[in-house]
């Protein structure tokens, strides 16, 4: 039986092989293997043919922001390929990041529905294919298809129960606790790669941004944790070695 994750590695790779012998499979919307994994998945065949009209294909770079928080956005992105964090700047200027996400995920949703500025930065941890579709056309299969629209509002709420557990789990569990934690679903979200590494590449200073604590600390614990024989480090990758362990760790055992 296979497990979501391993349906989405399976996905990305046979849009990459569509896409590298230059087929264009994933030209038309309703031909696309990505959308089984958003709320598009609910929508019909002329909506997606409407959609497919009317998108913009775009490649974003590493480093380049999709999103930009205060900015206003005519349109929703699905994310093809790549991977990308959501951060959002506190009051000295030092970067929170939030949220990771990959192929399959959608962004600017909530803004299309708030009708309120981009709360968040979206930025690429590597080069992403991204389709931009606009703001009319999803607002009309909002008013024609009530799945859809349930899809969407379920997409937001799970954001804010995982905002929400993110906001307490900065307030209530010590620093290793958190890392322990981000490394499980690190691995979760992106999977692993051939060498059994988290299949995504994070500074240190990432990680740091994501824990809620400096830099330096969390160069301390990989550390800790590495000889403890908890995890392996090769370069910038990350291996989880003993999952249990790193499970009890993050449930403060």
């Amino acid at each position: 039986m296979f497990s979501n994750n391993d349906i989405y590695h399976l996905s990305l790779y046979l849009y990459k092989y569509y896409y590298l012998t230059k087929t264009f499979f994933m030209s038309n919307c309703s031909q696309c293997i990505m959308k089984r994994f958003n709320a598009l998945k609910t929508l019909t065949h002329d909506e997606l043919e409407r959609f497919s009209d009317h998108k913009t294909s775009l490649i974003i770079k590493k480093g380049e922001n999709i999103m930009t928080e205060g900015n206003s956005i005519n349109g929703l992105y699905c994310i093809q390929d790549g991977k990308c964090k959501l951060t959002k700047l506190n009051t000295n200027g030092k970067e929170q990041i939030i949220k990771f996400i990959k192929g399959g995920d959608i962004l600017g949703h909530r803004s299309i529905l708030s009708e309120e500025p981009v709360g968040l930065n979206a930025t690429a941890l590597e080069d992403m294919r991204v389709c931009f579709i606009p703001k009319g056309d999803i607002l009309e299969s909002i008013k024609d298809n009530p799945q859809f629209s349930l899809n969407l509002i379920k997409n937001i709420s799970l954001q804010l129960s995982h905002a929400n557990t993110s906001i307490s789990q900065m307030a209530q569990k010590p620093v290793k606790d958190r890392l322990a934690e981000t490394l499980l679903s690190l691995e979760e979200v992106f999977g692993v790669d051939n060498e059994d590494c988290i299949d995504v590449i994070l500074t240190r200073e990432e990680i740091a941004n994501t824990i809620g604590t400096a830099t330096e600390s969390a160069i301390r614990l990989l550390s800790n944790l590495k000889k403890d024989g908890v995890i392996d480090l090769l370069g910038k990758k990350i291996k989880i070695l003993n999952k249990n362990a790193l499970k009890n760790i993050s449930e403060g055992y």
